[in-house]
């Protein structure tokens, strides 16, 4: 069965930084772009970054030149570097691997980023 795990989430002051872990397990399938996600309280869910095989980055403006999205050597596993942590930036982080209208696992449990002093 293919399951997502988030980790890393965690309570960080402004300013600060959080390095954000995913692995997809039980899958045979590698996709070629695998991305983070966020959802706020009463928001949608939102584009934070993604990552092609080849290392081509996307990232969403509001995040741009603060976060790093990498892949590790491990099937499906990606990383997030966010650094200058912001208020708005509090949200439960995703992972997953954008399939044309749909996605190529279920959604995990996320990890919770809170961003307060």
């Amino acid at each position: 069965q293919v399951q997502l795990v988030e980790s890393g989430g965690g309570l960080v002051q402004p300013g600060g930084s959080l390095r954000l872990s995913c692995a997809a397990s039980g899958s045979t399938f590698s996709p070629d772009t695998m991305g983070w996600y966020r959802q706020a309280p009463g928001k949608q869910r939102e584009l934070v970054a993604t990552i092609t095989n080849g290392g081509s980055e996307n990232y969403g403006d509001s995040v741009k030149g603060r976060f790093t999205i990498s892949r590790g050597n491990a099937r499906n596993t990606v990383y997030l570097q966010m650094n200058s942590l912001k208020p708005e930036d509090t949200a439960v982080y995703y992972c997953n691997a954008p399939y044309g209208s749909t996605w190529y696992f279920p959604w995990g449990q996320g990890t919770q980023v809170t961003v307060s002093s």
